[in-house]
């Protein structure tokens, strides 16, 4: 049995430095960046190498940049890239696929503004959102609309994210 290769997980943080983010920590992005690695690509039965998303399967090998970018280059890039002229909250872009490779994009302004609208921690939803792009990097796929909050790719995320919130304010 092969082992698998660890993870590299790059972050680039808006100022290009941790010392004036607001957000969660580097270890706390990195955990939900290899939280929801290890359940595995979408297209895998279970007992595949995937597991359902109670982080006990194997890691997946990946590297990862993760962006934040403020909101008017978030826009552009969402523009460019998927013709909507439009603020978006994440973006995941897959680079390869054996390593895992992909670039994700998170505004932390639409992350706050989120938050701000349902009442939820904005650390909380950059997570949430890193979880987000990571799941769709594996190949986890959602409906638009409102049936995406019912999805088992919204599921799975949210399951991940209660998980990882508990462990770290178990460690507070």
């Amino acid at each position: 049995m092969t082992e698998a290769v660890p993870s590299e997980i790059r972050i680039d943080f808006p100022s290009g430095g941790a010392e004036g983010w607001r957000g969660p920590s580097e270890a706390e992005l990195k955990a939900a960046a290899r939280a929801a690695l290890r359940t595995g690509r979408a297209d895998r039965a279970p007992g595949e190498g995937a597991d359902d998303g109670t982080g006990q399967g194997p890691g997946e090998s990946a590297e990862l940049s993760i962006a934040f970018l403020p909101a008017a280059a978030m826009r552009a890039l969402n523009r460019d890239y998927h013709g909507v002229d439009a603020l978006t909250d994440v973006l995941a872009f897959g680079l390869g696929e054996d390593p895992l490779v992909g670039d994700i994009y998170i505004s932390p302004d639409a992350a706050e503004a989120s938050a701000g609208e349902l009442g939820l921690d904005p650390g909380e939803e950059v997570l949430r959102l890193l979880i987000h792009g990571v799941l769709h990097l594996l190949g986890h796929d959602h409906p638009e609309g409102e049936a995406r909050y019912a999805s088992p790719m919204f599921e799975l995320q949210e399951r991940l994210l209660a998980r990882l919130l508990a462990e770290f304010r178990g460690r507070a």
